[in-house]
């Protein structure tokens, strides 16, 4: 990811090419972001069916992650109060918030599988080292 992500500036290009990767990699049901934009979650650049265009704060698993600042891993989305449902084949999810330099929340990663308990701590971390690498400013 590093070596894909270098030596381009461009924000969206970036995490176009970061979902791209995350979805031919690990084949996971869909992959993409949302971008804090005038007070909702956005959508942004993705793989993977249509999904949801905007999500309040704290609504949803996304608008969660967001409001906690930290990751959510659902092993079961039916069981999420206030999921959200873009595509009744999700099953599981992880969310996982971007922040800026001033510490800020300013996009979330998205991640859904199309089976029950598929992310666990393990994804966390090396997820968290990954979306390290996008620099928003």
């Amino acid at each position: 990811m590093r070596g894909l992500l270098s030596g381009e500036e461009d924000l969206i290009a970036n995490l176009s090419n970061f979902c791209a990767a995350l979805k031919e990699t690990f084949n996971w049901w869909w992959v993409g972001f949302y971008i804090v934009k005038s007070g909702e979650l956005v959508l942004g650049p993705f793989q993977g069916p249509v999904a949801c265009t905007r999500i309040a704060y704290g609504k949803g698993v996304c608008g969660t992650s967001w409001k906690l600042a930290q990751a959510v891993i659902v092993p079961d989305v039916e069981a999420f109060p206030g999921h959200i449902a873009c595509s009744a084949a999700s099953k599981s999810e992880i969310v996982l918030p971007l922040f800026d330099e001033s510490k800020q929340v300013v996009a979330i990663l998205d991640v859904d599988s199309d089976s029950l308990n598929h992310f666990d701590d393990i994804d966390e971390k090396y997820l968290t080292e990954l979306v390290s690498l996008l620099k928003f400013s």
